[in-house]
């Protein structure tokens, strides 16, 4: 009889950790509030359950005698997947781990508490606060509990704040916001890996991001040109960001900014990193599968260092579309991304005649392509032809 694992979310930021699930021969459990959820019929049994319902989700693990609990890309489920792996004495993280990671306010007072060099910030109900704080301009709106830049602004004013903060309660259930100081620098990202009391770095990517006020993704470069003293200096800050947040049997996906003054860290979350960061880039660029190595530990195996050694050393990226305003007026010519060498996949959502929107969040991005080359030239020139491609669809 297969071992059963619980996958909190059954959408498409979940399918390649269902995949790997099966890959695996588990009996793969999904449960999501939604009944219409995208990846319903790629798992093995489908329950729909509330978010925020805990006897249900308890009801549903204990009836397929799950043997663990993992999620992908997403920080929404970590406080119920906490209390059901303290319920049935799963390997996971604690209860204030999981309370710190999905409250970036809370997760900035224990990286303050721990001297990792952070953004100061502070919360925000309404304007009326504001006019009596002596805000240091720019500053970065955004909601305390989600992701995926919703409701992330940026602001150079008390006017600019105003209006973003009226844009970022509709992305929160708190009462308020966080606004912090704006760090300048180039954005990468951290994929980790956290077990036995260690923190293992698989990756350090590069991010590029739309301009402000909205600092949505939208390319991934794996490896990031970095110094190797950069490097060291990263994996000190995770392993202190990590004993910070009690970061145990997880993985984390750390964003942080580097400029003239040191390496700082914007936010971070003990779960897989989403936008196919470490499902299909890590593997591109190293061999190593982050979200196998979380199965195993998820479902109480012993891991070896061998698994987090890097097998080959390539270049990979993602490049979200950014097209200029406009209205599509053919597809004409899109089946030439095949013949850009390098390329791994693509997909283009929109349709000839649909008006190119502006990209404020990435729920609103309208396809991506990935690529695997040798050389950082090579995947330079990648991006570009995909670019000039993409270009041509547009009417403006």
């Amino acid at each position: 009889m297969k071992d059963s694992i619980l996958v909190f979310g059954v959408g498409d930021l979940q399918k390649s950790i269902i995949e790997r699930c099966k890959a695996k021969n588990l009996f793969v459990v999904g449960v999501d509030p939604q009944p219409d959820a995208t990846c319903k019929e790629l798992v093995d049994a489908f329950e729909i359950v509330g978010g925020q319902d805990y006897e249900k989700t308890f009801e549903v693990a204990e009836r397929y005698h799950v043997k663990g609990i993992i999620t992908a890309a997403t920080d929404k489920p970590l406080i119920m997947m906490t209390r059901m792996a303290e319920r049935l004495d799963l390997p996971f993280f604690s209860m204030e781990t999981a309370e710190c990671s999905t409250d970036k306010f809370l997760m900035k007072q224990k990286l303050m508490e721990a001297g990792v060099p952070c953004a100061k910030g502070f919360l925000l109900n309404n304007m009326s606060e504001l006019k009596d704080i002596k805000a240091d301009y720019p500053v970065i709106v955004k909601p305390r509990d989600n992701s995926g830049s919703r409701g992330v602004i940026y602001c150079k004013s008390l006017n600019e704040v105003e209006i973003a903060l009226s844009e970022a309660l509709q992305y929160t259930r708190k009462e308020n916001v966080l606004v912090e100081k704006f760090i300048d620098g180039k954005e990468y990202s951290v994929e980790g890996i956290h077990y036995d009391g260690e923190s293992q770095i698989i990756q350090i990517t590069e991010k590029i991001t739309t301009a402000f006020p909205y600092n949505v993704e939208l390319a991934h470069i794996q490896p990031a040109d970095i110094s190797t003293d950069q490097q060291n200096e990263i994996h000190s800050l995770i392993s202190k960001t990590a004993k910070a947040l009690g970061f145990e049997n997880c993985a984390s996906h750390t964003e942080i900014r580097i400029n003239s003054k040191g390496i700082y860290v914007i936010e971070t979350s003990p779960r897989l990193g989403g936008d196919y960061i470490s499902s299909t880039l890590v593997p591109l660029s190293t061999e190593i599968n982050m979200e196998d190595i979380l199965i195993e530990i998820a479902t109480n195996k012993h891991l070896t260092q061998d698994c987090f050694k890097t097998a080959i050393n390539k270049f990979s990226a993602i490049k979200y579309f950014e097209l200029s305003s406009g209205i599509i007026i053919s597809l004409n010519g899109l089946d030439r991304l095949n013949t850009i060498q390098g390329i791994r996949q693509w997909n283009f959502r929109l349709k000839p005649g649909e008006e190119v929107n502006r990209i404020t969040s990435s729920l609103n991005r309208y396809g991506y392509a990935i690529f695997q080359t040798d050389t950082a030239a090579e995947l330079e020139k990648c991006m570009s032809k995909c670019k000039v491609i993409t270009d041509a669809l547009v009417m403006k």
